[in-house]
């Protein structure tokens, strides 16, 4: 007797089990509606509707053919992987922006389609809310089904383990790219692809694209730019509001912004989510009771944000902001320039470092400040270290918990009552996969090319362990991104901006209000907020009351 077959196990997060949702067949009366926002024309079989990496593409409707999806992989090998038949549309998120589109399209038989420009399918968005949804859905579905099944991407070559990968492979991750990782650490087919591409391993790691586009290391910018992420940015245009930072608040602003009809553009140096985006899960934020990766969060509010039309320019960090004349002027590190009526700085913070010698060495060869599913593989059955005691080094414990061989777990005070949710503290406890070393702290960092063997010192005993550790993640508190805003706005002794009745000597009539009129600040980068997911996202979206009151004085 044969084998019993394998049970299946329905996976509801995996699109292709949405199939109808992905793609779905609009009624005739939808049809009839779509319709009347473009042009009906005749597209005879074999012609391209729109080439991978093209920008500002059309949305296409099918009433009568066939419109095949295909990408090339990077030996010009061409792969149809989906087809839209009559009463179905083209396109996915990139339709929301101007980014370089990831697959290209033609019509596979003679055929009629209505063809929208993107201002048109702007209106039609807006305007038709029950076809919106249908719409916003599937452009989700499919996205997410492009990256798991890794067409319309690149292939990253390079080790596992190197910072540089890291980088390269995060900055993908977090912006949604379809991508392979082919690690030469491990991975058994690295070695025909450094023969086929005669690559040296000092070159390493590099990109590759289906255009035949090779990229040695690239920074991010460069990386952005040939993928086609970044925004073009119009110097004459002037914004009603600027956003620095994609983090809660910052996208929340913007989502807010955007809906009540102002020009708005936002500004980020790596992804949306900021630090929030880096949690493995989020339990505590409201409507989710099962929780929410912080990725998952950000990436939902980026579409949102985008779908109320606002610019979302993304590997370009604020260098410095001019503060002498208004509409402000924003210089951005690539040399580009913005001009606003309204900034709202949602630059948030970033994690402190450790002073512990050889420090530096390891960050990104070891040392990480986030945990999200990229990082934990590389940590399978190996221990670990997590040092902090906040709710995001709970977070970062938990989800280790479930993939390391063990995660020890180091703070300087006594326990963690004071300093994490109760429900993280409670977890950490119970689980015997996670030890808590109360008073400690790190002294010692072993290692080669990455980090091998970490060492830690009870700070009242003076007992030292050691253990061979190869990651480390660091959250131990933040430190504010406002070096651009020092010539500008009155900070705190940390660095974070004064706001409200913080900023002494100035009446201010928003509790989010700095001391220039016309820049408000929300969020992690705000003296005196609270460090919260919920709380970053309601000072977005309450700000905006406050730059309605600036743009239209006469109106309160």
């Amino acid at each position: 007797m044969s084998d019993p077959s394998p049970e299946v196990v329905y996976d509801p997060t995996d699109p292709m089990n949405r199939k109808e949702q992905m793609f779905p067949r609009l009624s005739p009366a939808m049809v009839q509606r779509i319709a009347a926002y473009g042009d009906e024309e005749f597209v005879p079989a074999g012609t391209v509707l729109f080439q991978r990496g093209q920008r500002g593409v059309d949305f296409f409707l099918v009433l009568d053919g066939l419109i095949e999806v295909f990408d090339q992989d990077i030996h010009g090998q061409m792969t149809v992987f989906t087809m839209h038949g009559p009463r179905q549309f083209s396109g996915e998120m990139n339709l929301f922006n101007l980014r370089g589109v990831l697959a290209s399209a033609r019509v596979a038989v003679d055929s009629r389609v209505v063809r929208i420009h993107q201002e048109a399918f702007r209106r039609m968005v807006a305007a038709e809310a029950d076809i919106s949804e249908i719409i916003m859905r599937a452009f989700i579905l499919r996205r997410v089904g492009l990256i798991r099944m890794g067409y319309g991407g690149v292939v990253l070559v390079g080790p596992g383990h190197s910072a540089d990968t890291l980088r390269i492979e995060r900055f993908l991750v977090r912006n949604g790219y379809p991508h392979r990782l082919i690690d030469t650490e491990v991975d058994p087919e690295a070695g025909g692809f450094i023969e086929a591409f005669q690559l040296r391993r000092e070159q390493l790691p590099v990109i590759i694209c289906p255009e035949r586009c090779f990229l040695q290391n690239p920074s991010t910018s460069e990386l952005a730019d040939e993928l086609g992420l970044t925004e073009v940015i119009d110097p004459q245009h002037v914004y009603d509001v600027a956003v620095v930072g994609a983090g809660p608040a910052g996208l929340a602003a913007a989502v807010y912004a955007a809906s009540e009809g102002l020009s708005t553009i936002v500004v980020e140096g790596l992804a949306p989510g900021g630090q929030a985006g880096t949690s493995s899960k989020i339990e505590n934020y409201l409507g989710f009771p099962t929780g929410i990766s912080g990725q998952a969060l950000a990436g939902r509010a980026q579409a949102q944000a985008q779908k109320f039309g606002a610019r979302l320019a993304v590997s370009r960090q604020a260098a410095s902001v001019d503060c002498s004349a208004r509409p402000y002027h924003l210089r951005l590190d690539d040399g580009q320039g913005i001009t606003a009526r309204v900034v709202i700085v949602a630059s948030g913070a970033r994690y402190r470092k450790l002073d512990v010698p050889g420090y530096a060495r390891y960050e990104g060869e070891g040392i990480h400040y986030a945990a999200t599913a990229m990082e934990g593989q590389l940590c399978a059955n190996e221990e670990v270290v997590v040092v902090g005691g906040g709710n995001s080094a709970g977070q970062a414990a938990v989800f280790l918990s479930g993939i390391a061989a063990h995660v020890h777990m180091l703070v300087r005070s006594g326990g963690l009552a004071a300093t994490m949710s109760d429900y993280l503290v409670q977890r950490i406890a119970r689980s015997s996969a996670i030890t808590l070393y109360t008073r400690s702290e790190v002294v010692e960092l072993e290692g080669d090319e990455r980090l091998r063997e970490v060492s830690w010192r009870h700070r009242d005993s003076g007992e030292l362990t050691t253990r061979h550790i190869g990651n480390m993640f660091v959250m131990i508190g933040a430190e504010p991104n406002t070096d651009w805003l020092r010539d500008c706005l009155a900070l705190d002794d940390h660095g974070f901006v004064l706001t409200g009745r913080c900023a002494e000597g100035h009446l201010l009539e928003s509790p989010y209000a700095t001391t220039l009129p016309g820049i408000f600040a929300v969020g992690d980068v705000r003296a005196g907020s609270v460090k919260r997911v919920a709380s970053s996202v309601g000072e977005g979206s309450v700000v905006i009351q406050a730059v309605h009151r600036y743009l239209h004085p006469e109106a309160g």
